[in-house]
């Protein structure tokens, strides 16, 4: 009986202080990084999200507004390109006999993410996960240099996953189409004749593929954040 006692004293205690350490994980509400990956152009000269996939990279910052939420800040640069070929639909002689286009596009938006499960290593939060899916949308703005120079808004929506690497490190791949307010991009305003009466409506447009690597910095203030809780 006395052995049973003392294994089941040190047991309690062995859980106390796991659980004493485990809520000592600090909590960090922000992050810096990079990613890089792949951009392609959508419009009137191609209409597949593979065709003429380039390079792209670019710097991202977060806000964590909790282990659901987040906001997030992102500076990318690439170019895009596209010809007459990538399309099956008609188009005018004029455009249809182009050798094609290359912009350097700079895409600055700013976005909220919502994470499928709490986000974490778990020993900070009760139930977070180091893996969960997100979706994600926001604005900003898309600076394009090629045929023509034009500077539009846009429209980022899309999804991605984040994984843990360690306590402040993230690993993060996200697909976006971002959606503009300009049919200029490939320097080809307008080829059909057809005037807009929407904020989308015929214009040209992108999506990104990348995968970003962010470190976890700021360490949040346990007392405000338990007494919020």
């Amino acid at each position: 009986m006395t052995e049973r006692m003392v294994m089941l004293i040190l047991f309690t205690v062995y859980c106390s202080l796991f659980t004493s350490q485990a809520q000592d994980e600090p909590e960090y509400k922000m992050e810096i990084g990079a990613g890089v990956g792949m951009i392609n152009y959508v419009g009137d000269l191609n209409s597949n999200l593979l065709n003429d996939m380039m390079p792209m990279g670019g710097v991202v910052a977060k806000y964590k507004m909790n282990p659901r939420m987040a906001l997030s800040a992102r500076l990318n640069y690439g170019q895009v390109k596209g010809t007459p070929r990538n399309t099956t639909t008609w188009l005018p002689k004029e455009v249809s006999t182009l050798a094609g286009f290359h912009t350097k596009i700079t895409d600055f938006h700013v976005k909220y993410e919502y994470n499928f499960w709490p986000y974490g290593t778990g020993r900070e939060y009760h139930g977070a996960k180091p893996l969960t899916p997100y979706i994600t949308f926001g604005m900003g703005l898309a600076f394009a240099k090629g045929p023509e120079s034009v500077m539009a808004f846009q429209v980022p929506i899309g999804a991605g996953v984040k994984y843990k690497l360690s306590s402040r490190l993230n690993l993060s791949g996200e697909w976006l189409m971002h959606f503009s307010g300009s049919d200029s991009l490939d320097g080809i305003a307008d080829p059909y004749g057809i005037k807009s009466t929407g904020m989308f409506k015929n214009t040209d447009g992108f999506s990104t593929f990348q995968i970003s690597l962010t470190y976890e910095f700021m360490e949040r203030c346990k007392t405000c954040h338990n007494d919020k809780d």
